[in-house]
């Protein structure tokens, strides 16, 4: 396994992206690549966005909305398990 961190959506890009705005996704997407970026500098992402505590399921603000993701250290992988987009889009 590389010690590259990537992420990828749970369980696929279909779900959690559907009815979704595009520059909604987009800029999950981008903040996501940005995570793993982070990641790969050693920053402990386990502590960025909103959470009770430490790792467990994160939100992080995008484009007036949020997201959820889960960081994986001992896999190196961000899983994105939904977008919520701003309320006048829903």
């Amino acid at each position: 396994m590389s010690g590259a961190w990537r992420w990828e959506y749970d369980p696929d890009g279909a779900h959690v992206t559907g009815g979704v705005p595009a520059e909604i996704v987009a800029e999950v997407e981008r903040l996501a690549a940005q995570l793993t970026e982070l990641a790969d500098m050693g920053v402990d992402i386990g502590d960025m966005g909103n959470g009770p505590r430490t790792g467990g399921l994160r939100r992080m603000d995008a484009a007036d909305g949020w997201f959820y993701f889960l960081a994986s250290p001992r896999d190196h992988l961000i899983i994105v398990v939904r977008i919520v987009p701003p309320f006048d889009q829903l």
